[in-house]
């Protein structure tokens, strides 16, 4: 009987609901996206020089295009690390 009367009196002391909306935060700041949408292209970019049909061992194909990949790797991650500045 007790039980029974502390849960009637527990549902009668909920909080009131608020219907308040709170704008989305997003994970990352502008900024960011800037930045890795850049990083997507240059390795983008990296992979267009790498392929080809013409000679298989160029200075482009083996060295450049690689660097060029790993560079854009590299400002992914600054994208995904960086922090958002604050307003």
């Amino acid at each position: 009987m007790a039980l029974q009367q502390s849960k009637t009196t527990a549902s009668k002391i909920q909080a009131p609901v608020t219907n308040i909306t709170t704008p989305a935060q997003f994970i990352f700041g502008k900024e960011n996206y800037r930045w890795l949408i850049i990083s997507i292209a240059v390795v983008a970019f990296g992979f267009v020089l790498m392929s080809g049909t013409t000679d298989i061992y160029s200075t482009t194909k083996i060295v450049i295009a690689p660097i060029v990949v790993l560079t854009g790797f590299g400002l992914g991650f600054y994208a995904i690390l960086k922090k958002p500045t604050a307003k």
